[in-house]
């Protein structure tokens, strides 16, 4: 590198990159009066670019020269033949010492730098003559947002405000520096600390795996050892990211107890009211038998709470219809009272007698229907339960009919006069008709040459034929008709159908407790029973499917047969 000391005109240099971005007016006057009093007396570097030269350092008195005495000044300069990396690092040095740079604009330049050195921060920090503990810290407000960044530089908040704010993802940085320069007076540091120490994230509420927080620069306790200004160990303060993790696992937890319940919901501030705990006993009780009715109700199931303070937190056997819920408890209390009422006049000898038969009565009322009609458990109607119910009726309807074959004509008949030939395909039954006979008509749809062929046909061909369009019947007609067809059949469900893990695979937990409890196996297990049910799923499934010594013939559930 060599060095020279001559005069250039004013006008004849070239602005350089200059780490400093903003000059302060104040020290800028200062500097333009003693410029015109005793002119540039300390040299600017420059350095030799094409067209001329390129100011290193000095841009101060560079602009001062300019705007007091012109281009025509000459000012002192010292040349240097350096590069443009060798100009950066001298341009921040020479600026760290001569004046006081913002330190933004000392992180963006030494960032600069440590491109320079391949990412080694100790030869950064030798080159610039700091310490490693200023150039980490200096570098960390490169978190800073560009708004952030101006209003440091422009002096318009404090490096405390800035070390804050760097803390926070950079959209919301920027918006809240906007209402900070808005405001009519800025806060100290102390006191926007306390404002963002009240808004940001206990990490100790936190319902989420924290491993990756340990690492992350929105941990409080991280710009502790960053900055000299940050929140208090133990916080997050990144607000959107705590909330997203936050929700995901809530999420979850909701999905997780799908196999469980028929509902599962996900409870936020200000819904607290459309959920209620459901219970057999007390005021609140809909009675024993109703309770465990409730249970295979598509408003049954379990809530995950989103409510501050009660984040993550799981309430089982919750009833999501409360109106139904409060007449429920209101009619079993109606009917403990009535039978409670005296059956005799006061003064007759039999009063005490009547009224203590009342409290019995009333005893069992709190076991039984809250409105004193016998209760239905069921499970409920959901697409997929209706959809294995529907093939399991198809698949029995079409085995009763291949076995008794004098009613396939009577059937066919029947469904023609009241709903017409749209459920046959024509397509199927040439097909077949192919299949059966080994010929088809040379032209698809002409009726006379097929009513030929299948008049020259066996009996045991035109048999199958017609066995074949009964059932295309019943795989394509209505599900609506077909308990009608069943009924006409007189087909008993038992004998095309046995519990299995499919059937139950489609039911939540407390449905499942509902078939079991509807065919005998509860009963069955005993003592055992909430042992199996307090397993997961497919646990409970096996479980149930191998219960020694009981007889699963004949159990079909209700909500199988066809009068459903």
């Amino acid at each position: 590198m060599t060095q020279t000391v001559t005069h250039l005109p004013v006008g004849s240099l070239q602005a350089g990159l200059n780490p400093r971005k903003f000059f302060d007016p104040a020290e800028m006057a200062e500097l333009e009066a003693s410029v015109a009093a005793k002119g540039v007396i300390q040299p600017i570097i420059v350095r030799p670019v094409e067209g001329g030269y390129a100011i290193v350092a000095g841009e101060r008195r560079y602009r001062a020269a300019k705007k007091v005495h012109g281009d025509e000044y000459q000012i002192p300069v010292h040349v240097k033949d350096i590069t443009s990396e060798e100009a950066d690092e001298l341009a921040l040095i020479e600026n760290i010492q001569r004046a006081n740079m913002s330190p933004s604009e000392e992180a963006v330049a030494a960032s600069k730098i440590l491109g320079s050195c391949d990412g080694n921060r100790d030869e950064a920090a030798k080159r610039l003559g700091w310490t490693r503990t200023t150039l980490d810290k200096r570098l960390a407000l490169m978190n800073c947002s560009p708004g952030v960044l101006t209003a440091l530089n422009e002096r318009k908040i404090q490096l405390g405000h800035a070390e804050l704010l760097a803390a926070a993802s950079k959209p919301k940085q920027e918006k809240v520096i906007e209402k900070l320069l808005a405001a009519p007076s800025m806060p100290t540091v102390a006191q926007f600390k306390a404002q963002l120490e009240s808004i940001s994230k206990q990490l100790a509420s936190a319902i989420f795996d924290k491993a990756e927080c340990a690492g992350c620069h929105h941990n409080s306790g991280n710009q502790q050892a960053m900055f000299a200004e940050a929140v208090s160990d133990g916080h997050c303060t990144n607000g959107e990211c705590f909330d997203k993790k936050t929700e995901e696992v809530i999420i979850a937890t909701a999905k997780s107890l799908e196999d469980e319940y028929p509902r599962v919901q996900i409870v936020r501030p200000g819904e607290n009211s459309t959920v209620i705990k459901l219970v057999a006993e007390g005021a609140t009780g809909l009675g024993a038998e109703q309770a465990e009715a409730c249970k295979a109700c598509k408003n049954f199931g379990a809530a995950v709470s989103a409510v501050p303070g009660k984040m993550g937190n799981v309430y089982r056997d919750q009833c999501f219809d409360t109106v139904c819920n409060t007449q429920k408890v209101a009619a079993r209390l109606k009917a403990e009272k009535e039978a409670q009422q005296p059956t005799t006049k006061p003064g007759d000898k039999t009063t005490t007698t009547a009224k203590a038969a009342g409290q019995e009565a009333g005893k069992s009322a709190t076991k039984s229907s809250a409105t004193g009609a016998a209760v239905v458990t069921k499970v409920q109607d959901t697409q997929r339960v209706v959809d294995y119910r529907v093939g399991i009726w198809r698949k029995a309807l079409k085995s009763e009919l291949f076995v008794d074959q004098r009613e396939n004509l009577s059937l066919l008949l029947a469904v023609m006069m009241t709903r017409g030939g749209s459920n046959v395909s024509s397509t199927k039954l040439m097909s077949a008709f192919e299949k059966f006979s080994g010929s088809r008509p040379s032209n698809s749809s002409s009726v006379g040459e097929a009513a030929a062929m299948i008049s020259r046909a066996s009996d045991e061909v035109r048999q199958k034929m017609l066995l074949g369009i009964v059932m295309g019947v019943v795989d394509g007609i209505e599900k609506s008709v077909l308990p009608e067809m069943m009924t006409f059949m007189d087909v008993d469900l038992a004998k095309h159908w046995k519990l299995n893990e499919e059937f139950l695979g489609l039911l939540t937990k407390s449905e499942i407790e509902v078939i079991a409890k509807e065919i005998g196996l509860t009963a069955a297990l005993g003592e055992k029973y909430s042992k199996v049910m307090g397993g997961k799923k497919d646990e409970i499934i096996k479980a149930l499917l191998a219960v020694e010594g009981f007889d699963y013939t004949g159990k079909v559930p209700a909500v199988l047969q066809a009068q459903q």
